[in-house]
């Protein structure tokens, strides 16, 4: 039964006119108040993934739960749905499991809150702030096992409970909560953060209503609302078609050998609706690579792409939800049955944007976004500190990679960037001072950003040097499917994971391994991918290849493949770069919408050869068979 809201005021709030000013001054004041509870945030928490690199996301809402700013839109009315229980003043509502809340957070490591903020009686808004844990119980350092086979595999699973009821904490509850964590200490300061960053928004929005008066505020939120329905109205109306499109795109494998996975989307517009039909898309893996993918959640992805690429101005909110229609199949990928493990769920998340820019850019090319928000690289390293004065004492890092964004039509894509607009990388500083590991490399991959007349941004080369024995464990995909280019742009490089040992052997290992052993002196060269290239590469100028010869990001072989003839040093060859360029132009045929590389099946047959690595096999799914 839904959530019973208890109010000791049940005057309603009035609709009035607000003026421009007012409404500019209110909007702002909500993004000021979402940024600093983002400061609070990484002031207060303790973990690298949150307080270094931002795995944290706000959201304040309307009254109704309906998100007004934030990153990843609302949860809040599924959760009223389906909270067998009340919301009072002096209450907040604490949550890990994805199950129970429809897939508003995705996986289990992301610890929740969500506060509703009460004025003179009233419920008026609600703040709600989530981030990821560094550890969560669960058979692995991390908690995210990637050969998982159930979620309870992946450590403590919160169903949403109070925290704080009538205003007394919940002491017993974090006891045990924490008493599941291999970081304590992690876990509570960061938990802490996020109920310090809702308090901090709840005492603006209080500020706010005081100042205004409560129906001006109020109002002021059904206005943003409704700006924002009106602007995705126009954007619908004018960058879908009523004809379907469908676009697909894979997950490489699932760290146990298959793969690789299929996700497909097909997108139509309804009179003023669009329809997102994930129908195709392949069933759940035995594997922790699904992704609980709440339908939302999924709005608000398509919302953010659409206002990025065809109006960035736009304040994105909760406001246009019913002009989408989404349709995710039960038990597929992106909507497994439970108990199905979700924590590798990253590679999934960030394929979904790639198919996005797949559906959205085949009737409007100029808009295209080639491919590179393939995933979100993750490193695993713990064990004993054995190094003198260090007592043995245990240490564990869970840090998060960047891969190369998309060549887009604005430009070339940056390089060794965040899938998230938030995200800052951790500081070799910071990594060298609290774990035993020195930062031997941190560069561009030189030429993995797919050639264009926009260049796809460059991969990371990393390097690291364990100074002790320990265990680690990697989290990784567009190794084996290349991401594609557009509109003549090449493909980008795919990622290597290479461990070199002391004695210099070197060991091509998988990008989805768990618990492999390092010993003091290996080496790891951690090699993320580049994104695809936007356009012709022999229409970009030979000058700022050469440019970018002498910055490393590309090098003289490389040049070659946008008909640049340059040496080392970034002397171009004028003659011999035009002479190519014809070349090259006379053989090479109608350049495609979309470069996708070889097809699946020939990436098999040159797996081993070209990566090292042997191919992953056809998935197989048990449970069709039985119900064949």
């Amino acid at each position: 039964m839904p959530a019973t809201i208890v109010q000791t005021n049940h005057t309603p709030f009035n609709r009035i006119a607000i003026d421009p000013v007012t409404l500019d001054i209110i909007e702002n004041a909500l993004r000021n108040a979402r940024i600093e509870m983002d400061a609070t945030l990484v002031r207060t928490a303790m973990s690298p993934g949150i307080r270094e690199q931002g795995d944290a996301f706000p959201l304040i809402a309307d009254h109704t739960g309906k998100m007004i700013v934030g990153q990843f839109g609302s949860f809040i009315d599924g959760f009223l749905q389906n909270f067998d229980g009340t919301l009072e003043d002096g209450d907040m509502i604490f949550l890990s499991d994805p199950y129970s809340v429809g897939g508003a957070v995705s996986h289990s490591n992301d610890w929740l809150v969500l506060l509703p903020v009460f004025k003179d009686g009233r419920l008026i808004a609600y703040t709600s702030m989530f981030g990821h844990q560094s550890d969560i119980g669960g058979k692995v350092v991390g908690s995210m096992p990637i050969n998982a086979h159930s979620i309870f595999e992946e450590g403590v699973r919160i169903p949403p409970v109070k925290i704080w009821r009538k205003g007394e904490y919940n002491e017993d509850l974090i006891k045990l909560v924490m008493h599941q964590t291999r970081k304590p200490d992690w876990c509570a300061a960061d938990l802490n953060a996020l109920i310090a960053s809702c308090r901090v928004a709840a005492r603006r929005v209080i500020e706010m209503a005081t100042r205004f008066g409560d129906d001006v505020y109020v109002s002021a939120t059904q206005a943003l609302l409704e700006r924002n329905h009106r602007a995705m109205k126009s954007l619908i109306g004018m960058a879908i078609a009523e004809d379907p499109v469908s676009f697909e795109d894979y997950i490489c494998d699932d760290g146990m050998g298959a793969g690789p996975y299929r996700i497909k989307c097909t997108m139509w517009r309804e009179g003023e609706k669009v329809v997102l039909d994930f129908a195709g898309t392949d069933p759940q893996s035995q594997a922790s690579i699904n992704f609980y993918l709440n339908e939302n959640m999924f709005k608000m992805f398509f919302g953010i792409y659409m206002i990025m690429v065809f109006d960035p101005q736009i304040l994105f909110n909760d406001g246009f939800y019913d002009l989408i229609d989404v349709r995710i199949p039960e038990g597929s990928l992106l909507k497994p049955k439970f108990p199905a493990a979700l924590s590798g769920r990253t590679h999934a998340l960030g394929r979904i944007f790639d198919i996005l820019g797949g559906l959205l850019g085949q009737k409007t090319p100029e808009f295209l976004n080639a491919a590179g928000f393939s995933s979100s690289p993750h490193l695993f390293y713990s064990g004993n500190d054995t190094r003198p004065g260090k007592g043995g004492a245990w240490f564990q890092l869970f840090q998060i990679g960047f891969g190369g964004v998309p060549g887009r039509p604005m430009g070339d894509g940056p390089d060794g960037h965040s899938l998230w607009p938030g995200f800052t990388n951790v500081p070799n500083e910071f990594l060298e001072r609290y774990f035993p590991m020195r930062i031997e490399r941190y560069e561009c991959a030189p030429d993995s950003g797919g050639a264009g007349v926009h260049r796809g941004g460059d991969g990371i080369h990393m390097t690291y040097r364990f100074l002790v024995a320990g265990t680690i464990s990697i989290h990784d995909d567009r190794w084996f499917v290349p991401p594609w280019g557009v509109n003549g742009g090449h493909p980008g490089a795919r990622a290597r994971k290479i461990l070199e040992k002391a004695d210099g052997t070197q060991i091509i290992i998988g990008n989805k391994v768990e618990d492999v052993e390092v010993e003091a002196e290996d080496q790891l060269h951690f090699i993320t991918w580049g994104g695809g290239g936007w356009g012709d590469p022999l229409e970009r100028d030979s000058a700022l290849v050469a440019k970018e010869i002498v910055q490393g990001l590309v090098t003289a072989e490389g040049a070659r493949a946008y008909g640049v003839v340059a040496d080392p040093a970034g002397t171009v060859d004028a003659a011999a770069t035009e002479a190519l360029r014809a070349e090259l132009r006379a053989t090479r045929g109608d350049l495609p919408l979309f470069d996708f590389g070889p097809g699946i099946e020939q990436l098999r047959a040159a797996s081993l050869a070209e990566t090292g690595l042997p191919a992953p096999t056809q998935p197989v799914w048990p449970i069709l068979q039985a119900a064949e």
